[in-house]
């Protein structure tokens, strides 16, 4: 059987090699054989696709960091839909990565309307839409729709999509996560130190506005806590020259690790991120954090009076009890003092810790049972036509 899985970024590259692995678990057993081509990373490669196209380096947030991969996002779905029409495969799955996904998914309906779409992981249209047009096309091209989160699964079933709510596939992740003791010991960690994540960055423009000040603010903590170490775990390769020039800058103790991402969630006190799924990673470890987030002025003007400030939260975490869990420094508040002040807070006060990691717990209630993967693998494989 055929399958083409359509992705992008580094969190749809994650998403996508732990579904593949779930999808060969499944049909291990029935001895079928499934051959995937798709659009996604190294990780998707490494699970046993055939990668048609990268794009796990093609990805960005907000309308004017979106114009210089205007092209390459264009190449690539033009890219997809040639493959498609040539080889026309028995399923497609589509994760996240909205405006690909919606030229593809709407390809497949004019098109080879008897072949199954499932949306794995669909756009965030419940958080942020300002037209239910771009729902509409959704919903009309797909035939299954497997939703991550609660509220994501009430919007579209109001909307008329054929929903399952999976849970959240992170979930899984943790089965596999060695203990604190563990990962320290697996990084050399030395008891007394203090350890704390950085995640700058895992899209070109965030490396721009986030990483000055959250590596400042990181000077300013290692002043006030000489004991603390830094440890950031690499997003994408590519990123490695310009995070090591900027400790050399800032003048940091810290290392950077590839590929080691899950040990320093575990052995970590404390971590400054981006907004993004790494955000559900760090609560399901019990890692309490500062989330900071930038844009672009014009995106932000763009935003705050188009939108009408109708987004929530930035960071998932609060977005899935709909509450304060974690700081949120967006914009103008996400200064290095701000994300000093908040992240001392975090480090030295017993009972805001605690709160944190209770509220964690509400959080985790709300992402389902373990075996998400596999039950998302199952659902897709329902749709193969006998």
């Amino acid at each position: 059987m055929r399958l083409f899985i359509s992705t992008g970024e580094v969190s749809g590259d994650l998403q996508g090699s732990l579904l593949i692995a779930a999808l060969q678990r499944q049909v291990a057993a029935t001895g079928l054989k499934l051959e995937i081509v798709a659009l996604g990373g190294e990780k998707m490669a490494a699970a046993g696709a055939t990668i048609l196209g990268d794009t796990s380096g093609i990805g960005s947030m907000g309308i004017i960091e979106a114009l210089p991969y205007f092209i390459p996002t264009v190449q690539v779905q033009r890219q997809a839909i040639a493959y498609l029409k040539q080889n026309p495969p028995d399923l497609v799955v589509l994760i996240d990565y909205m405006t690909p996904n919606i030229g593809i998914g709407s390809y497949m309906e004019q098109h080879f309307p008897d072949v199954p779409v499932v949306y794995y992981i669909a756009p965030q249209e419940w958080v942020w839409s300002t037209s239910f047009e771009r729902t509409k096309r959704i919903v009309s091209f797909t035939d299954k729709l497997l939703a991550i989160f609660p509220e994501e699964a009430r919007y579209y079933q109001q909307k008329g999509a054929n929903v399952n709510w999976v849970g959240h596939p992170l979930i899984d992740r943790l089965e596999n996560t060695p203990s604190r003791e563990a990962a320290r010991t697996i990084l050399g960690i030395k008891p007394e130190e203090i350890v704390v994540a950085l995640l700058p960055a895992s899209r070109q423009q965030e490396l721009k506005y986030l990483l000055p000040a959250i590596f400042q603010a990181a000077q300013n903590i290692q002043s006030k806590l000489p004991e603390t170490h830094f440890w950031i775990p690499l997003s994408l390769e590519a990123f490695r020259q310009p995070i090591e020039k900027a400790i050399q800058d800032y003048g940091l103790r810290a290392t950077v690790v590839s590929g080691q991402q899950q040990e320093v969630f575990a052995a970590a006190d404390f971590a400054i991120t981006k907004s993004g799924t790494v955000n559900l990673e760090l609560a399901l470890l019990n890692v309490p954090q500062v989330v900071v987030y930038r844009l672009n002025t014009i995106t932000a003007w763009i935003a705050r009076n188009v939108l009408k400030g109708s987004i929530p939260f930035a960071s998932p975490v609060n977005l899935v009890v709909m509450r304060e869990i974690v700081p949120e420094l967006l914009q103008e508040q996400a200064t290095s003092e701000n994300i000093t002040q908040a992240a001392m807070e975090l480090l030295l006060n017993p009972e805001r810790r605690q709160q944190t990691l209770a509220d964690y717990q509400e959080m985790r209630r709300c992402l389902g049972e373990v075996g998400v993967c596999d039950r998302a693998a199952k659902e897709i494989l329902q749709m193969l036509p006998n």
